[in-house]
C-alpha cells in the first residue's frame, strides 16, 4: 500500500525519537532510494550513524553532504554539516573555503536570480517499508551509508548561486570566524524557539525543516501568521531594534536553525562597519513587505500599484518620548507605524489632564481623523519606543480616498470606531 512521502518522514522521526535507531534508519535508506534528490535524508542518515555509534561513517557521511550542499547552492544546510563536524572535533576547512567561494560578498559565482533545485515533493507517493528490511542491523548501516555518499545523481553543480542574506555580505576571510560563531539549534515538533514579548538577543536562519509564527494579544489565543522554510530568516527586528519579539516562532515537524547572537554581531560589524547598514537595510525591506502584506491600507492594490503608493510616503525615525501629533493642532497628514510603539493621549474636558487611550503598534495607522473631518488633531500621539514611521501628506491622502471609496469607508469606519 502506498503512502505519502510525508507520512514516512513522520514515522522515520517517530522511530528515532523512540530509539528505534535501526529501523529509522532503514526508512531513511528507503526514502533516499525512492528519491535520491532528498538531501535531508542524507543528513538524517549521517545523524543516525553517529547515534548507532559508527563516528567513522557519520564524519564521512556529514562531511560529503554537507560540501555537497555548498557545491549545489545550499549554504545554510552546508553551515548545519559544518557545526556537527566541529561538534565533533573534526575540520571543516574544505567546505568553508567552499562557502566564501560561492557566497562571500564579491564573489564572482553570486547573481540576483538563479535556478535553485525544486522542492522534495512531500505529498508524492511511496511504497511502505518491508519489514525485513530493518532485520539486520548491520547490514542497513553498511546499505544507508552507502547510498548516502552516492552522489553520481548529480551530473554537474550550479555555476551560479543566489546571494544568501548576511553571510553575502560576509568579505572571503571572515567566514571561518562566522561559522564559529554560529550556535546550531536542533528542534522537535512543539519546540519554543522564541517567545513573544521576550527580549531579542539572537536571530535565527531555517537551515533545513520549517516552523511556525505566532502572535496574539495577551487575552486571546495566538494566530499563526506564516511559515518558515529553508532560507527563511526571523528574529533579526528585535535584535537590531532591541525591542521586545512581537511574535514566537515553534518547530514544526523537526528543524535544523542558526543562531547568530548579539555578540556575534557586534563583533563581525566591528570587523565589516558597512555590515550595519545592510543589515538594517535588509531590516527595512523585510518590515515594509510584512506591512503591504497585511495592512489593510494597501490591500486594494495590486503590487504595482502598492510599489508606487509606498513611494509616495516618507520615512522617519523617532527616539522614544517624541511627540508625534499635539492634540488641537492642525492634521499634517497620515502616519503608518513600521516599527515600534506609539501611545495616544486625550485630554479630559472636566480635569484637563492627559490620559492615554490607546497604544498602536507595527502596523497600526493614525492621524486619519482630522484629515476626514478637516478638523482639529483629537488626540496627542507619543512614541513610547525608538520608532519608525512612514508618512503620507494630507493633500495625496485625500486625493487617495476621494479616488478609493472602499479606502474611504475603512479610514472612517477605523475613524468612528476610535471616537
Amino acid at each position: 500500500m502506498p503512502f505519502q512521502l510525508r507520512d514516512l518522514q513522520t514515522e522515520a522521526r517517530n522511530l528515532a525519537r523512540a530509539g528505534q535507531l535501526t529501523p529509522a534508519l532503514a526508512l531513511q535508506d528507503h526514502m533516499l532510494a525512492a528519491n535520491p534528490l532528498d538531501a535531508d535524508a542524507r543528513r538524517r542518515i549521517g545523524d543516525l550513524l553517529l547515534r548507532l555509534g559508527d563516528a567513522e561513517g557519520a564524519v564521512e557521511v556529514l562531511r560529503t553532504v554537507a560540501l555537497h550542499d555548498v557545491r549545489s547552492g545550499h549554504l545554510l544546510p552546508g553551515l548545519v554539516g559544518c557545526k556537527l563536524l566541529e561538534s565533533l572535533g573534526q575540520p571543516s576547512d574544505e567546505i568553508v573555503a567552499a562557502m566564501a567561494r560561492n557566497f562571500a560578498h564579491g564573489a564572482p559565482a553570486m547573481v540576483k536570480f538563479a535556478a535553485r533545485q525544486a522542492p522534495v515533493d512531500l505529498d508524492a507517493p511511496i511504497e511502505a517499508l518491508a519489514p525485513s528490511a530493518a532485520a539486520d542491523p548491520v547490514k542497513v548501516a553498511r546499505r544507508a551509508r552507502a547510498r548516502a555518499l552516492d552522489l553520481s545523481v548529480f551530473v554537474q553543480y550550479p555555476e551560479q548561486f543566489l546571494a544568501a542574506p548576511f553571510f553575502s555580505e560576509l568579505p572571503p576571510e571572515l567566514f571561518p570566524a562566522a561559522v564559529r560563531m554560529l550556535r546550531l539549534v536542533r528542534g522537535n515538533d512543539g519546540d519554543l524557539i522564541v517567545r513573544q514579548g521576550d527580549p531579542g538577543s539572537a536571530f535565527y536562519f531555517v537551515a533545513s525543516g520549517q516552523v511556525r509564527v505566532v502572535a496574539g494579544a495577551p487575552a486571546s489565543p495566538p494566530i499563526e501568521r506564516a511559515r518558515l522554510l529553508e532560507g527563511a530568516l526571523f528574529g533579526e527586528m528585535a535584535l537590531l531594534t532591541e525591542q521586545p519579539r512581537t511574535a514566537s516562532v515553534q518547530v514544526v515537524g523537526e528543524a535544523d536553525l542558526l543562531e547568530v547572537s548579539r555578540a556575534a554581531v557586534a563583533e563581525l560589524v566591528a570587523a565589516v562597519p558597512v555590515l550595519a547598514q545592510r543589515l538594517d537595510h535588509f531590516a527595512r525591506e523585510r518590515l515594509l513587505k510584512n506591512l503591504l502584506a497585511s495592512s489593510p491600507l494597501f490591500k486594494p492594490f495590486d503590487h504595482q500599484q502598492q510599489m508606487d503608493l509606498i513611494r509616495r510616503f516618507e520615512g522617519i525615525d523617532v527616539a522614544a518620548g517624541t511627540v508625534i501629533i499635539r492634540e488641537n493642532e492642525v492634521g499634517q497628514g497620515l502616519f503608518v507605524i513600521l516599527l515600534g510603539e506609539v501611545e495616544v493621549l486625550r485630554t479630559d474636558d472636566i480635569e484637563g489632564r492627559q490620559g492615554r487611550v490607546a497604544r498602536l503598534q507595527a502596523g497600526d495607522v493614525f492621524g486619519e481623523m482630522a484629515l476626514l473631518d478637516e478638523g482639529p488633531t483629537t488626540a496627542t500621539v507619543r512614541a513610547v519606543t525608538p520608532t519608525t514611521l512612514l508618512f503620507l501628506g494630507g493633500d495625496y491622502f485625500r486625493r487617495l480616498v476621494d479616488a478609493l471609496p472602499a479606502l474611504r469607508q475603512y479610514f472612517e469606519e477605523l475613524s468612528r470606531s476610535r471616537s
